[in-house]
């Protein structure tokens, strides 16, 4: 049977669905850099996170026919390179919108309420009783919705915030019509979505041309009661301009589960008060981490029995 690099430790249910085709070797825990490639030697595919880098060192392994990474997004994977090599990649999308838009929208809601906040000033022992003026945050309902990114998980979040009667703009690479007529979403300019949203999700891909995407400038015209949110990759927000808008209260919070230096937090983001930090969990359910699980399994089997792979990006 051909041999398969498991880089970590994943669903039982993916598992499950490798043992009698493969032999799968399986890292006990995050490999390295450099670890990946040598631990590769003699497999035909590789099933990865996206936390590993698979570069040409990985893509150069002799016998390697696919990688199949247990994420939607693919910027940790030299694409280029695999396309020239002839290695398949795929991934797996569809399975954590949902899971991914519920995150997106706690974090409005907890961003908004100053529920953070709440918490570890009851816990410290602060909260002496029902107080007017205690913990004032904002309100959402009625008020507008800025989606950065229009595509499955953007498009989720705004169904959500129609249970809130929030009208909804979005700024994104193609125009979506269907998301127009279905959630009464708007197109609008990227200055236009930061100067009038009260809310701004961001749901884009990581490319060159989406990196700090959230920059110092477009944090200027944001208004000082807005909130921002981030599920998406943190490089797409400038963290050092991020804090100093936090700081200065020229925004009124932000929630992230994404960082730019991940696992590394910007240590101004962490003095905080107006800032919910989340530790990459968008997609952590059972139900949906067992389908991502499945989903980059039957990918990486289809490639190494010959078959077209269900969700082939490169």
């Amino acid at each position: 049977m051909p041999r398969v690099l498991v880089t970590r430790p994943i669903p039982e249910a993916g598992l499950a669905l490798l043992f009698p085709h493969v032999t799968v070797e399986m890292s006990p825990g995050p490999l390295q850099p450099g670890e990946i490639a040598r631990r590769g030697e003699g497999c035909a595919g590789i099933l990865c996170q996206l936390t590993d880098k698979i570069g040409a060192d990985v893509l150069d392994l002799p016998g390697l026919r696919v990688v199949a990474t247990m994420s939607v997004g693919t910027d940790h994977i030299d694409l280029a390179a695999a396309r020239k090599r002839f290695v398949t990649v795929t991934n797996t999308p569809g399975c954590l919108t949902e899971a991914t838009a519920e995150l997106a929208f706690a974090l409005i809601l907890a961003t908004a309420r100053r529920l953070g906040e709440a918490e570890r000033f009851l816990r410290a022992g602060r909260f002496k009783g029902w107080d007017p003026m205690l913990l004032q945050g904002q309100t959402i309902v009625g008020k507008r919705l800025g989606i950065l990114g229009a595509g499955r998980i953007g498009q989720e979040v705004a169904r959500m915030a129609k249970g809130f009667r929030m009208e909804v703009v979005y700024h994104s690479r193609l125009a979506e019509p269907e998301f127009e007529k279905e959630c009464g979403a708007r197109a609008v300019s990227k200055d236009e979505l930061a100067a009038t949203s009260d809310v701004v999700s961001i749901h884009t891909p990581l490319t060159a041309e989406t990196k700090h995407l959230v920059d110092a400038a477009f944090l200027a015209r944001m208004k000082p009661s807005a909130i921002l949110v981030n599920t998406s990759r943190g490089p797409v927000v400038d963290e050092g301009a991020l804090v100093d808008a936090l700081r200065q209260n020229r925004i009124f919070a932000a929630g992230l589960d994404v960082f730019e230096g991940e696992p590394a937090v910007h240590p101004g983001l962490l003095e905080l008060e107006n800032a919910i930090l989340l530790p990459h969990i968008a997609s952590a359910t059972v139900d949906t981490r067992n389908r991502m699980a499945v989903m980059a399994a039957e990918n990486l089997l289809a490639v190494l029995g010959g078959r077209a792979a269900p969700n082939c990006v490169a």
